[in-house]
């Protein structure tokens, strides 16, 4: 009997041990399958596959069309009860009154925050590489501020043209007169919309990972599979890229409200790791968008409105256009366009609109314009691969159902 036992103890030993390979084996091939699959999807770009990525590319866009149409149908009430309140805005926009003043300002102050709103979107919800929006329009502007405050020693500048175009006011102003306050306060409004833009565009990452974990199903996300992965290796990470995601992962996890706000003061590109996290752990919807809108609209673009600011300032300026002189050789040649540049923005400060004085462009500001253009377009080009990528992966996983089910 007792060697009867063994030998069913060994045999279902060995059985399990089989069983154990062949479940290694399955989920080793299917790894493998999934990174042959992934390598393939990032294949479908213009510039190698033009055709194949727009077809899929529209493809995707009707699907999403079409996803989009199901979930406003379904939430049909709240449709309703905005297009009431649009047409109640529109009639109050276009009857005469008293009141047109106020419309004008509204409308004005609206549309002003509303760009820099969606600006911060684009530049962090993760639309193809993200459209780095500080760098090319709120950085640009603050620095235009700065160097017009020092120019005009103030901020009053007469709107219009403001914020269209700079222009010094009429009155005198002492020399020195002009604060880094002041200056703060200038740009404090587009700053903080567009800082509370960027941290809307945290969203996504939180709604994807905090759906994901109350379903159970496998999420369409592979950022939330790369951090599903990191949990299970958390013990045997080595490289300082998993230990540095491991890190802000436990910080937002024990600390909370105040891990979450730390990750969100300062540049940190790991901040969507924090969005997955918080989803995944199920923090409460006020506490994560609490905290990354104090760090990301207040903390964070006042540390980088002061670089800003301190960076532009006149002496700063001056110095800088000097050490560039200094330089052996080349220094005179690349000196004299900084000294150009310098010296048409001070003339264009003091132009009034209506005089006619012709403005020349120097050569500086066509390289940024065209910067900005070459940007923008592959922000575009993007997003095209992107979602082309994102339908070729509907059909892999397509492919994944009907081989499960057969």
């Amino acid at each position: 009997m007792a060697e009867n036992g063994t030998d069913c103890d060994q045999r279902r030993i060995g059985m399990i041990k089989e069983q154990h390979n062949g479940n290694f084996t399955d989920s080793s091939l299917l790894s493998e399958r999934k990174r042959r699959d992934r390598e393939e999807r990032l294949n479908i770009v213009l510039w190698r596959q033009p055709l194949v990525t727009l077809q899929y590319f529209f493809l995707e866009t009707l699907i999403n069309l079409k996803e989009w149409t199901i979930k406003l149908w379904h939430r049909r009430s709240i449709l309703v009860s905005f297009l009431l309140t649009l047409a109640v805005l529109t009639a109050t926009y276009y009857i005469e009154g008293t009141h047109q003043q106020y419309v004008r300002y509204m409308e004005k102050k609206f549309f002003w925050c509303a760009y820099w709103v969606g600006l911060g979107i684009l530049s962090s919800v993760g639309l193809g590489t993200g459209l780095h929006t500080f760098l090319l329009y709120l950085g640009p502007h603050i620095a235009s501020v700065t160097l017009a405050a020092y120019e005009c020693n103030s901020v009053n500048f007469p709107e219009p043209p403001y914020p269209d175009q700079i222009i010094c006011p009429d009155e005198e102003a002492t020399e020195g007169s002009i604060s880094l306050w002041a200056i703060i306060s200038k740009v404090r409004l587009e700053a903080c919309m567009w800082g509370a833009g960027t941290a809307i565009g945290e969203l996504p990452p939180y709604f994807m990972a905090r759906a994901a974990r109350l379903s159970g199903a496998e999420p369409d996300d592979e950022e939330y599979q790369e951090f599903e992965e990191m949990l299970e290796h958390a013990q045997t990470a080595q490289d300082f890229a998993s230990r540095a995601k491991l890190a802000v992962q436990n910080l937002v996890q024990k600390v909370g409200f105040f891990g979450i706000l730390a990750c969100a003061s300062i540049p940190n590109p790991l901040f969507d790791l924090a969005g997955i996290t918080c989803g995944h752990f199920l923090v409460p919807f006020w506490t994560f968008f609490g905290a990354t809108l104090i760090g990301k609209a207040v903390i964070k673009m006042h540390i980088q409105k002061l670089f800003v600011i301190i960076t532009f300032s006149k002496h700063i300026v001056e110095q800088m256009v000097s050490l560039i002189g200094a330089i052996p050789s080349i220094g005179p040649s690349l000196q004299k366009p900084f000294q150009e540049y310098l010296e048409a923005q001070r003339i264009k400060l003091h132009h009034k609109p209506d005089s006619g004085v012709p403005q020349g462009e120097n050569w500086l500001s066509w390289m940024f314009e065209k910067l900005v253009i070459v940007m923008v377009c592959y922000f575009i080009l993007s997003i095209i691969n992107s979602m082309a990528q994102s339908y070729a992966k509907r059909l892999q996983q397509k492919m994944y159902s009907e081989e499960k089910t057969k």
